[in-house]
């Protein structure tokens, strides 16, 4: 079989082609594969789960009552997501309560701060 002149440039200029748009679309083009992927929607999902999770953590927190509130404020900021575990404010995340735990003792000091800047004084 006999192919034309040009033929092996134009097959080149393909493979090369292919190639360039596929360095581009990986490091600009926002390509991912699968794996990629994957792992972005997991922890989509999980930050979902703790977004939908930590009102109802909140919730507990502030019906546990001042006192509670406040040995968890004076609790040390490393030991704060076991505390909100023990006392079973973020119960029914399943395995995403410490991640629950963690965002619900912020939110819970925050809470705390702001309260305490509307008292009258």
């Amino acid at each position: 079989m006999h192919l034309p002149e040009g033929t092996k440039y134009g097959v080149w200029g393909l493979a090369g082609g292919a190639a360039l748009a596929m360095i581009v679309g990986f490091a600009w083009g926002g390509w991912v594969t699968g794996s990629s992927a994957e792992a972005m929607a997991a922890k989509r999902a999980e930050a979902a789960v703790v977004l939908s999770y930590v009102p109802v953590c909140v919730g507990n927190a502030q019906s546990a009552g001042a006192v509670k509130l406040a040995e968890l404020k004076a609790t040390n900021s490393y030991s704060r997501d076991d505390y909100v575990m023990t006392a079973g404010w973020a119960d029914g995340a399943g395995d995403y309560s410490r991640a629950v735990a963690r965002e619900c003792a912020s939110k819970a000091i925050d809470g705390m701060a702001v309260t305490d800047r509307l008292k009258p004084g």
